[in-house]
């Protein structure tokens, strides 16, 4: 049976910041406050307010960083029972005077406007990291980064694994490497428990390549398919995700990686594409011929590490659908996964 679909955006956060059982194990687990650096984002503030619906201790803090330029978004995590602090992640002393915390997520990062604004991204993506790995050298980090750091590997293949080399197409994947070098090199030295989170592209119904594909599907406007294939993970699931993985954050070793795929399977984006069409009874269009490599990544150590069920794809595409449909808020932040000369 299909899961009702959420009908506004109070119902949307609400089951996308829904902990179920593991989560709630997880973080009963590992003790102490949690820190969220760059809570201010797409998926910031559902993480924060998963944590706190987690954590059944009211002593223990779950706090909220960003630069919050909108008022609303810290009242609202305030309202959940989050602290918020406003700061500038780029700033050294903002960064000294944060409160100690043993439990990061470290989700800053720019990657909309990578192209226009190189010295940005780099300094959100680099600088702002190596700040944050020095405060909190020492505390279990999961930071979260993006399977961008691989390139495109051949479809044949089944996608990218966490020992692969890394070999970045376009500025803003290499200074994903970037990030993820800076906490690597840190937290050998300090001997800092680190996960690096390569999410691939987390699907809200307000943004994501299910409501990319759904949203062109709907209006008639043709779907690219030079970009072949995707791996697709409904937000809900990359946040309890997110907080699991705390517990398998570990001191970087010359013969393992602390690297993490968290994403679901391979999918074909005329697979999507048809789904959405099916349900809108409508026939997609399509262009382009597709391409033989894609940005894609194999999930067998997420599988191992952190089993979880999966929100169904036909779930996924029958709530974008709707929410379209019902004229529901897009945040018009294209995820440009057809891109594939890595200018973001």
């Amino acid at each position: 049976m299909t899961m009702a679909a959420p009908t506004n955006e109070l119902a949307l956060d609400a089951l996308l910041s829904a902990p179920d059982d593991d989560t709630v194990r997880a973080l009963t687990s590992i003790p102490g406050d949690v820190i969220i650096l760059g809570a201010g984002g797409k998926m910031g503030p559902t993480v924060a307010r998963m944590a706190r619906r987690a954590i059944a201790d009211p002593s223990r803090r779950v706090i909220a960083v960003s630069r919050f330029t909108d008022d609303r978004a810290a009242v609202a995590l305030n309202d959940h029972g989050v602290e918020t602090i406003r700061a500038d992640l780029a700033d050294p002393a903002a960064v000294a005077a944060l409160p100690d915390a043993p439990n990061v997520l470290w989700m800053a990062g720019q990657k909309f406007g990578a192209t226009g604004d190189p010295v940005g991204t780099w300094t959100q993506n680099v600088v702002a990291s190596t700040l944050a790995a020095q405060r909190y050298a020492g505390s279990r980090t999961v930071c979260f980064s993006t399977g961008n750091v691989y390139g495109r590997q051949p479809v044949s293949l089944g996608g990218a694994r966490e020992h692969d080399a890394l070999v970045p197409d376009g500025e803003y994947a290499a200074s994903c490497i970037g990030r993820e070098r800076v906490f690597e090199s840190i937290a050998k030295r300090t001997r800092t428990p680190l996960l690096l989170y390569r999410l691939f592209y987390a699907c809200d119904l307000r943004y994501g390549v299910v409501t990319d594909i759904a949203h062109k599907v709907l209006h008639g406007v043709p779907v690219s398919l030079e970009t072949a294939f995707v791996n697709v993970i409904w937000q809900g699931d990359a946040n309890r995700l997110a907080l699991r993985a705390l517990t398998q954050a570990a001191v970087p070793a010359a013969d393992d990686t602390v690297a993490m795929n968290v994403t679901g399977p391979v999918v074909a984006v005329r697979e999507i594409a048809e789904r959405i069409g099916a349900i809108a009874n409508l026939s997609p269009v399509f262009a382009g011929t597709p391409s033989d490599d894609a940005l894609i990544a194999n999930i067998d150590r997420l599988s191992e590490r952190l089993p979880y069920t999966a929100l169904p794809l036909d779930t996924l595409c029958a709530w974008a659908v709707q929410w379209i449909r019902d004229g529901g808020r897009l945040l018009n932040k294209p995820t440009k996964f057809e891109v594939r000369d890595g200018r973001y």
